[in-house]
This record gives structure tokens, C-alpha cells and sequence, in this order.
């Protein structure tokens, strides 16, 4: 059971609070699941970022 929680989804974009010891394995899964969404013949890349706001998120 995770505590992570979706705060905002905008466009391509997911905002996630997300429990500090819980930032990898939640990271992990959620490029995962974006990557993998659907088959295509390219490749679908996502990128994530970690901060304590939004802007310290993007790069």
C-alpha cells in the first residue's frame, strides 16, 4: 500500500505527493505505466523530477 496521491494531471503532466521514502518505487512505476501506455513504433519516453514544488520539478 502506497501513500502516494495524485494531485493534478495537466496535458502530459502529473503531479504527484508522494511520502519521501516512497519517491523511487512510485517513480519508477509511474514512468513505467506512462512508457508502456500504449504500442506504438516509436519509442514513448517520460521523464520525472523530484522536488518540493513544481518548478523544482521541471528541469
Amino acid at each position: 500500500n502506497s501513500e502516494a496521491r495524485m494531485l493534478l494531471q495537466v496535458h502530459d503532466e502529473l503531479l504527484l505527493e508522494v511520502p519521501q521514502d516512497e519517491i523511487e518505487e512510485t517513480r519508477n512505476l509511474v514512468v513505467n505505466q506512462m512508457e508502456k501506455a500504449v504500442e506504438l513504433n516509436v519509442p514513448l519516453v517520460a521523464e520525472s523530477g523530484v522536488g518540493s514544488t513544481w518548478y523544482e520539478c521541471k528541469d
